[in-house]
């Protein structure tokens, strides 16, 4: 196999349910529990214990499986390799910093994710900031980018407009 190969089949797909590094952390956490889980289901059955109930995965991780065609219940190693490629993308995943004026709902933030990784970069991730000052829009920033789209910002851009409509209307009176 080439290198070419191995790069893309190493790509992990990020559903847009997963929007954040801690969404990340999850994955791995729950992917965890689930290999040791079906270790010890392993070690019972050539024991003679039959295993009890299914496991049971988050939506989250069911959305993840999916996305990347990948079968929980496969092979430790597999599972080994896969804890191991997640660990590695938690480590690196590149980070956008949004600060808001108010709390941002899960519809919008999916959103945002999705276009950041059609846009940036196909495993970007988000990391929300609140920040009242604002008053409205967003406080953008990257490792080598920060962009201001708060409504401060708006007006302090036009302010020459803002003066020149305040002294038509002092003017008019």
């Amino acid at each position: 196999m080439n290198e070419t190969n191995t790069t893309h089949q190493d790509t992990l797909v990020l559903p847009p349910s997963i929007v954040t590094k801690i969404d990340v952390s999850h994955l791995l956490t729950e992917i965890e529990q689930i290999d040791n889980e079906l270790i010890s289901r392993e070690a019972k059955q050539k024991s003679g214990v039959q295993p009890s109930g299914e496991i049971i995965y988050s939506d989250h991780l069911s959305d993840f499986l999916t996305a990347n065609s990948i079968e929980i219940s496969q092979e430790s190693v597999q599972r080994s390799h896969l804890i191991k490629r997640l660990r590695e993308l938690k480590a690196s995943v590149p980070t956008v910093h949004i600060t808001f004026a108010t709390t941002a709902d899960s519809e919008s933030l999916q959103k945002i994710a999705g276009w950041l990784r059609q846009s940036v970069h196909p495993q970007a991730v988000v990391k929300v900031g609140l920040q009242p000052a604002l008053i409205g829009g967003a406080y953008i920033r990257t490792t080598n980018h920060v962009h201001d789209f708060s409504l401060r910002a708006q007006l302090a851009g036009h302010r020459d407009i803002i003066t020149k409509e305040v002294e038509a209307l002092r003017g008019g009176q």
